[in-house]
């Protein structure tokens, strides 16, 4: 799955690194050597997925605000404290009813707006 972050601006790195990588604890993964100039951060999922910054170059950024990746922790305790930590860091958390074989889950953004949806 990929989520975009703007060209124009800073580099998207270092931002993808803290809120990706940091904040939410994935793991980085290196870029083949042919996309490295590309620009754009990779992490780990589970099940060996793999979650996709990359670098819109259009001067029509726009942040998906409706569609999203849903990406699962652990457990219960797991999903507060992660929702604590991005709270702290000063991202927005907003929970959200229960669905169906999930028992908790919220909604936040990354640093360029894009919507995502933790649960578990």
């Amino acid at each position: 799955m990929q989520v975009a972050a703007p060209a124009i601006g800073p580099p998207c790195e270092p931002d993808a690194r803290a809120f990706y990588g940091e904040l939410l604890g994935l793991d980085e993964l290196k870029k083949p050597a042919a996309l490295a100039d590309r620009g754009g951060v990779w992490f780990a999922l589970a099940g060996g997925a793999a979650l996709h910054v990359g670098v819109d170059s259009s001067s029509q950024f726009t942040p998906a605000t409706k569609a999203h990746p849903a990406l699962r922790v652990a457990d219960q305790a797991a999903l507060k404290a992660l929702a604590a930590r991005l709270e702290r860091a000063g991202a927005p958390v907003r929970w959200d009813e229960p669905l169906p074989g999930v028992a908790a889950r919220f909604f936040t953004d990354d640093p360029w707006g894009n919507r995502l949806e933790l649960l578990c």
